[in-house]
């Protein structure tokens, strides 16, 4: 009888050592004790625990699945929920046979098929992928999976269904209505996503099939009552008498009856349109397969330029009619649908025009419009487009902001030739241009906006870039030099102030539409964003005389004039904020690719460009009367720094105060207590995604192991490295949707990018309950991940620096004294001795001993500088006055890189003081 005074290891132990326990430990024994363990949350004991029972079984899968079978608190296990002991057990027992390859020969896990498939049916899917691997699921015979996943499916779980079948590559055998619908329904369409990723047949098949729902024939509630479970359908039926639709549903009953928290307002049309369009944009799907949806979309936007032309009346009449007849084409239901509509909205006279416009046949026309059409032809009123009259154009003048400068001066380039003259006046030093770009608008369509205009004011000008057509020639001539000079030249100048608005908007749209120019607008400078400023504007209510209109004018928070019903928006908001009169936006919605361009195009276009200078003068000439208090170039450069202030003020006035602060002696911090069991940073390994390298180098500085995606790595090789080396995912924004639906659940976190790297490691140590050390601190090589380190005296250092000297391969000149201790993160500093208990904290003496492994010394070569890994020694990297400072210099065997002792701890305990674990003040290097 083992006494309650007995760790856990050694309970283990004591067992092992039993008589009758030649066999090997019972898995049933271990699970007590690691249960024990778990409930008293005497975490440390844990992973020494359980490696040696694993050690002690006599068959480990065998003893593993005992165990599994055995703990039943994964049974209650729910997403957001802390880890569960049997996810625990399945870790440890993952890192014990990674560990120890030699465990690996000894595992056969062929003959616990039956048992395995029975458990991965039960489950939570956060432990299906490491079962699957561990018992070697895709080796077994193509029957038998598809048979594991067909019983998933019938117990309703479906994300496991797919989790498996894209782990075991069986999409094409499965059936993907069986699959992926009720995924649909429960709002799981990233799993859907990257079921069907690699596979077209399976893309065109799910597009098809959600297309045919859309039909206006088809009964959406009757699709509905498909997924109701069989009881509550049997009760609706005595309260219906549509008996052959019922029965009709109840055949389909049985594939999704275990089917729960549906959410149904994804069954419309809709909400089935709209993933069937992203779909088709993400797959580049042909739309001729989806009729059904791209019918709705055109109807859509039918409905759209009415209200736009007749309603908020924004559009006008050549504008308006130009996207009508693109939108109909040659479709006759189209044609139909839009004279059926147009009829809310105007004069039957109007309507019975387009008629006969669109030739519409004359039998489907209602008889009141129909009997009107040979008196519109008579009158010859079939392609007659309104005009302005001269009280609407006096009114534009009144009202809207004009364009300063004669048409003449308005310059249309569509030949590369006329670049030189546009440049000669556009690319002048100190020289201030207004830029804009126009597109044409997609409506919702499957076309992809591309950049048709670029206009560029000047003082005295306006010139209009036909970027399509110089993009064009620059490639069917050779001449792209010519075209990529001229724009990399304009938004990369510093000393030209390029003045834009939502400037970032268009640089994007400007990169994707072009990959020719991506590379030029990757890197700007001297570019102005009015967004800024406008945002700053609206803040505060401003007071001022409108010179137009003799009259004080209030602009309120939200920048709308007081008593001005009508409200503006974007720059025309600001225009009218700043100058008095808003912009005419009635070509905005304008069919940029049309060529020749309308004479109201090219002036709306111009007047879009031109007004950015003018805005520009007045806040230059009087920022305080528009409520700024500095000039707009100081302005904008203060904005980031006091943005910053604000938020670093706002969090350390609701953060915590620490009981010691910088240049203190540094105390102990207790930590609270975590639902989720302790790690320390050696259980601990992740894969960071390419926009979060920095946070990959603070976690390596703490001990953790890291791989960093490099710059042109796409992200979804983080899902493949975290899959192969059971790593964590560590993710910001978009790419975080994707990679989630490839591993297991809660093995991908999302961070925010606009935390610095520092705050987004603490995120990630508290989220994941890791413990950091100060013996963790330097423990890896920031530089490589390597955990291993090789001792150098200082004289073999100075004689490895004399040797590489005499070679001609390095500088011996002295550093300034500011710089010879480490002030980043890659030279990080490291001081690790044996006895630890004799630390002065001095140069050139032992103060601190890392978590780390230690290299002999013939691993490395004097003579060549090289190590048995290949890396060279950067002895150049060492100042020379640096010493006579230390005594051992601390060189990582994987890459060569060089570290000594210096100031630099200090500032790493000190920004991670709230999350470091001390349980020594012994080994604890004080600041």
């Amino acid at each position: 009888m083992m006494g309650d005074q007995c760790t856990g290891i050694e309970q283990v132990k004591i067992l092992c050592t039993e008589p009758g326990m030649a066999q090997g430990l019972d898995p049933l024994h271990l699970l007590d004790i690691l249960q024990v363990l778990w409930t008293k949350k005497e975490i440390h004991e844990l992973p020494e625990a359980a490696r040696r029972g694993f050690a002690s079984l006599t068959d480990p899968l065998e003893g593993l699945l005992v165990m599994l079978e055995n703990c039943h608190d994964w049974r209650n296990w729910r997403k957001g929920k802390p880890q569960s002991l049997a996810h625990y057990i399945i870790d440890q027992f993952c890192n014990w046979i990674k560990d120890d390859g030699r465990v690996q020969q000894i595992l056969k896990p062929a003959k616990l098929q039956a048992r395995v498939f029975s458990l991965l049916t039960e489950v939570p899917a956060n432990m299906l992928d490491q079962l699957a691997s561990l018992y070697e699921v895709d080796k077994v015979d193509k029957s038998s999976q598809l048979g594991l996943i067909n019983n998933l499916c019938i117990k309703g779980k479906y994300k496991e269904a797919a989790l498996l079948s894209i782990k075991l590559d069986l999409q094409p055998e499965v059936d993907m209505e069986q699959v992926c619908i009720p995924l649909l329904l429960q709002d799981k369409v990233n799993l859907v996503e990257a079921y069907i990723a690699d596979y077209p047949g399976l893309q065109c098949d799910l597009l098809q099939l959600l297309d045919s729902w859309c039909q206006l024939t088809v009964n959406i509630a009757d699709i509905q009552r498909a997924f109701l479970p069989e009881p509550v359908l049997q009760v609706l039926c005595k309260f219906h008498q549509r008996t052959p639709i019922w029965c009709i549903s109840t055949k389909v009953i049985g594939r999704y009856g275990k089917l729960s928290h549906l959410r149904w307002n994804k069954l419309n049309r809709k909400a089935l349109s709209k993933l069937v369009i992203r779909l088709m944009e993400l797959y580049d799907i042909n739309p001729e397969l989806c009729p059904n949806v791209v019918n709705q979309r055109q109807v859509a936007t039918i409905k759209y330029l009415l209200y736009k032309r007749f309603i908020e009346r924004s559009m006008s009449q050549e504008n308006w009619s130009e996207h009508i007849e693109a939108v109909v084409g040659y479709n006759p239901q189209l044609r139909l649908q839009f004279v059926t509509l147009l009829e809310r909205h105007t004069d039957m006279d109007t309507v019975a025009s387009w008629a006969l416009r669109l030739s519409v046949p004359r039998e489907k026309l209602p008889y009141y419009i129909a009997e009107r059409l040979e008196k519109v032809k008579t009158m010859g009123l079939e392609n007659r487009c309104a005009e302005e009259s001269t009280e609407e154009i006096q009114n534009k003048k009144k009202f809207y902001y004009q364009l300063p400068i004669p048409t003449e001066c308005i310059h249309f380039l569509d030949h590369l030739d006329q670049l030189k003259h546009c440049a000669a006046r556009v690319l002048q030093a100190g020289g201030v241009v207004g830029i804009d770009m126009e597109w044409r608008p997609t409506f919702g369509m499957l076309t992809r906006s591309r950049v048709s205009l670029i206009q560029i004011a000047t003082k005295n000008c306006v010139y209009l870039l036909d970027l399509p057509q110089l993009v064009n020639q620059s490639e069917s001539e050779c001449r792209r030099a010519e075209l990529t000079y001229f724009i990399q030249t304009l938004f990369t100048d510093q000393t030209i102030t390029k003045l834009g608005y939502a400037t970032t908007g268009d640089l994007r749209t400007l990169s994707t539409a072009y990959p020719v120019l991506k590379d030029v607008v990757q890197h700007t400078a001297g570019v102005l964003d009015l967004l800024n400023v406008h945002r700053e504007l609206q803040k505060v209510p401003i007071r001022r005389r409108d010179r137009n209109r003799g009259v004080e004018v209030l602009v309120s928070e939200d920048g709308v004039d007081s008593g001005n019903s009508h409200v503006e928006k974007g720059l025309s908001l600001l225009v009218q904020s700043v100058l008095g009169k808003s912009l005419d936006k009635t070509e905005q919605l304008s069919n940029w690719e049309r060529r020749p361009l309308r004479p109201q195009q090219i002036i709306y276009a111009a007047s879009d460009a031109y007004c950015l200078l003018d805005v520009y003068d007045s806040l230059c000439r009087e920022p305080q009367r528009f409520g700024l208090s500095c000039s707009l170039e100081e302005f904008l450069m203060l904005k980031v720094e006091k943005k910053a202030r604000g938020l670093k003020q706002k969090k350390n006035k609701s953060s915590p105060t620490h009981p010691f602060q910088c240049g203190q002696t540094m105390q102990p911090t207790l930590l609270k207590a975590s639902s989720s069991p302790p790690l320390s940073p050696s259980e601990f390994s992740v894969v960071c995604d390419n926009m979060l390298q920095g946070l990959g180098r603070y976690l390596r500085c703490l001990g953790v192991d890291v791989k960093i995606l490099e710059n042109d790595d796409d992200h979804r090789k983080a899902a493949e490295i975290a899959r192969k080396d059971n790593r964590f995912i560590l993710t910001c924004g978009l790419p975080y949707h994707a990679l989630r639906s490839q591993v297991a659940e809660g093995r991908c976190l999302s961070l925010n990018c606009s935390e610095k790297a520092k705050d987004q490691a603490i995120t990630v140590l508290k989220h994941f309950n890791v413990q950091i050390t100060p013996t963790d601190i330097f423990s890896r090589c920031q530089v490589c991940n390597g955990a291993e380190y090789l001792k150098l005296p200082v004289e073999e250092m100075r004689q490895a620096m004399q040797s590489k000297a005499g070679s001609g391969r390095a500088e011996c000149t002295d550093l300034p004294t500011a710089m010879r201790s480490s002030s980043s993160v890659d030279q990080a500093v490291v001081s690790p001795q044996t006895d630890a208990s004799n630390c002065s904290g001095q140069a050139g003496r032992c103060s601190y001993n890392p978590r780390c492994l230690w290299a002999d010394r013939s691993r490395l070569d004097l003579k060549t500088l090289k190590f048995t890994s290949g890396a060279d020694l950067q002895v150049e990297t060492v100042p020379p006055g640096i010493l006579d400072k230390v005594d051992i210099f601390y060189c990582c065997v994987s890459c060569g890189k060089v570290f000594w002792e210096g100031s630099h701890f200090n500032r790493i305990a000190s920004q991670f003081q709230e999350v470091l674990h001390v349980t020594d003040k012994k080994t604890f290097y004080n600041l």
